[in-house]
């Protein structure tokens, strides 16, 4: 396996959210759909019930996958963590950007460190910049003082400064990232919803091919392919909306 590079295809470009609770479902989807996608995302849902199992099942169906464990904590903690990541065969984990510029540094070098003992690939290493169910008003909330707009190409430059291959966002920051980073930067979205689907508790949402015109590398989607009717179609359904802007 490779780890992903710029995706060139919309397929690579597709990554399904393995949003169940399940390792057997994860692995019945996987199954299903690893024609149809790019690369499968194993969140926290997923990893609370399968654990590091989830990764060895990854590698049996010899499937590239993302990590989606948004590691937040001191530098020495996260980096440690990372380097346990290492040789588990996957292809993208992320942190959050909120923890700071030494926590990511401290994590790439460390990440870099065990990928050379272990002669092994790095991984990618992208980090969170707001979560898409984050509005304004929440963010004020929080205690923020600018816009989520605001907030975002600011955590990427610092993510890219401290090392990171790119950043989760929203579609609709992506033109602000790629100013602020330049066009080698990875950008992940989640958030997307195709126009026959349901936002779900997401937000900041767009649709497959608008997030794709905007210039997003990945597409993160779950529940529109998941709990299609058929799931196959529903993935099919997406890829061509994605080829249809190019």
């Amino acid at each position: 396996m490779t780890n992903p590079t710029k995706a060139r295809t919309a397929r690579e470009k597709l990554i399904l959210a393995l949003d169940v609770p399940s390792l057997d479902e994860a692995v019945d989807l996987v199954k299903e759909l690893k024609d149809e996608v790019g690369l499968f995302k194993v969140g926290l849902e997923l990893y609370a019930h399968g654990g590091t199992r989830l990764f060895e099942a990854m590698r049996a169906e010899g499937v590239l996958f993302f990590f989606d464990c948004k590691f937040h904590d001191i530098p020495n903690t996260v980096a440690r963590a990372s380097e346990a990541l290492v040789g588990q065969g996957i292809a993208m984990f992320n942190v959050h950007a909120a923890g700071g510029f030494e926590m990511m540094h401290a994590t790439v070098a460390a990440a870099q460190r065990a990928a050379q003992d272990a002669n092994v690939q790095v991984p990618k290493i992208i980090a969170v910049t707001m979560l898409t169910s984050i509005s304004d008003k929440e963010a004020e909330e929080i205690g923020f003082s600018a816009t989520v707009s605001e907030l975002v190409p600011k955590l990427a430059l610092l993510s890219k400064k401290a090392g990171l291959d790119g950043v989760v966002a929203s579609a609709k920051e992506v033109n602000a990232i790629r100013k602020a980073c330049g066009p080698d930067f990875f950008i992940v979205t989640p958030g997307i919803r195709p126009s026959w689907s349901s936002n779900d508790d997401q937000k900041r949402i767009v649709t497959p091919a608008q997030a794709i015109k905007d210039g997003a590398d990945y597409l993160v989607i779950g529940r529109p392919i998941t709990q299609a009717s058929s799931r196959r179609d529903a993935a099919r359904r997406i890829v061509e909306e994605m080829e249809s802007t190019t």
